[in-house]
């Protein structure tokens, strides 16, 4: 499963379940699989929807700082990459 790294976690809410992520490199589309990894996290979701500042957006660009609700525990630091398509 090819892999490419697109960005980092910023900051995670807790109560709201929501992982900020900068997109450093590429772009990250609505409906894309991403892997967060970190020192305690690996996981791997599907990216339902994504907000910057609270709106919605389809695709996120570098230097975009979005919101996106994640399955797992998200630290500051993580890596994220998008899982590329076969």
């Amino acid at each position: 499963m090819a892999e490419q790294l697109i960005g980092k976690v910023t900051h995670y809410f807790s109560k709201a379940q929501v992982a900020a992520i900068e997109i450093t490199d590429g772009e990250l589309h609505v409906g894309d699989t991403v892997r967060i990894v970190g020192h305690t996290s690996n996981f791997t979701q599907s990216i339902e929807s994504m907000q910057i500042e609270h709106t919605a957006v389809p695709v996120a660009k570098v230097g975009d700082q979005i919101g996106v609700r994640v399955v797992e525990h998200a630290r500051e630091h993580d890596q994220v990459y998008r899982v590329l398509p076969d």
